[in-house]
């Protein structure tokens, strides 16, 4: 099944959503306006029922098949944008100030809406679709709120299944694998308080900037020598601040970053290794430092049962030259893993073209991506309802 006739004759009315929303950006769980348009589109689709406020600004969608009951399958896409300043110059540039669709989130959300228009006008399943359309993430957590709303419970969700786009990798492609395939993502910040001085008389006090330069270089040893070097592990120091004067030494100066692993073990022993340098070499140079760590996403993990779903799914739609099945992982992260959690499921990634990346002031779906993604859709739908009615 390459793609499908319906979602080429969508192709320009689906570009309309996703530039129209492309327009319209909004960060965090503050997604009102899209979640609304998503909302109408639904509606105006005649699906089942449509359920709003989940994960506070989230919305779902059943679709019922025509072949009787069954299991329920979740499609997911996100929803909310970045605060970032657009430099496309196109025609449909954000019009919200300091705010852009730099993920491609634009393009999520429509291919999933182009999807629930399809299986809405042919219901050619057993069992229900769930259209998942989930604010915040970007950072908010939005997935782990909707699954901590309940979501998979209240619809009976028995697998749930994740798309991204990816710039680099060819147009009409797809990408996934078993396992590990995002990483988990914790923030730390660490204070450093010595005692201050003239910069001219060092030997009287206890200088937190060399004291955290030591213990920022000391830390690069936790990925070479703490952990396996078969295990990725990544931390890295972004932000560091200490002082307000040339000729000042202050008396506390403080530094933050992020670790980043595939491997819940490596996650713990990171942290854990963080602590005890930081505070181990602050004593041992006669300061002191406080350690905190926010516990971000945890690793994105797919079942091996759906991933072989998704990558039949793709290999009918693109052919099987043209999906990668066993992707390197990436040390990025995302909030679909909440879900993956919850349910089995795959995320697998949908080719952008040469493009900007993402994160980018430069960045704009591809809009040529469309009618693959939404043959993905219908087709893992189709396939899988199918299989778990057999």
């Amino acid at each position: 099944m390459p793609i499908i006739n319906r979602a080429s004759e969508m192709h320009d009315e689906i570009t309309s959503w996703r530039r129209e929303l492309h327009q319209m950006p909004e960060l965090g769980f503050d997604v009102v306006k899209t979640a609304g348009f998503v909302q109408a589109k639904l509606s105006e689709f005649g699906v089942d029922e449509i359920v709003t406020g989940l994960g506070r600004t989230g919305v779902v969608g059943l679709i019922k098949g025509n072949r009787g009951a069954g299991a329920t399958v979740g499609l997911r896409a996100d929803m909310d944008a970045l605060p970032i300043t657009e430099k496309t110059g196109k025609q449909w540039t954000s019009q919200t100030a300091g705010t852009m669709h730099a993920c491609g989130h634009d393009g999520h959300t429509a291919m999933l809406l182009g999807a629930a228009k399809y299986l809405a006008e042919t219901r050619n399943f057993a069992g229900t679709i769930a259209v998942i359309f989930q604010p915040a993430e970007e950072g908010g957590g939005g997935g782990r709120e909707m699954v901590q709303d309940g979501m998979m419970e209240r619809f009976a969700i028995s697998e749930v299944y994740g798309m991204h786009n990816l710039p680099g990798l060819e147009l009409g492609k797809f990408a996934t694998r078993s396992g590990p395939i995002m990483a988990s993502t914790d923030e730390f910040n660490v204070t450093v308080r010595g005692r201050g001085g003239h910069a001219a008389m060092p030997h009287q006090g206890v200088d937190p900037v060399v004291i955290s330069a030591q213990i920022i270089t000391a830390l690069q040893t936790i990925a070479s020598r703490n952990v396996d070097p078969l295990q990725s592990t990544v931390l890295s120091v972004t932000i560091l601040k200490g002082g307000d004067a040339s000729n000042v030494i202050p008396n506390e100066a403080s530094f933050a970053g992020t670790i980043r692993t595939l491997n819940a073990e490596m996650r713990e022993l990171s942290k854990k290794r963080l602590r005890e340098i930081a505070e181990g070499m602050a004593a041992a140079l006669g300061a002191e430092a406080s350690v905190s760590i926010h516990t971000g996403y945890p690793v994105t993990r797919n079942h091996g049962e759906q991933t072989g779903v998704a990558l039949n799914a793709a290999g009918d739609v693109a052919g099987l030259v043209n999906v990668d099945p066993d992707i390197n992982p990436t040390m990025g992260g995302e909030d679909f893993s909440y879900m993956l959690n919850a349910r089995p499921g795959n995320f697998i990634f949908i080719g952008n073209g040469d493009t900007a990346s993402l994160h980018n002031a430069s960045y704009d779906f591809n809009d040529e991506v469309i009618p693959h993604g939404v043959s993905y859709w219908v087709r893992l739908a189709e396939s899988r309802l199918s299989d778990l009615a057999a």
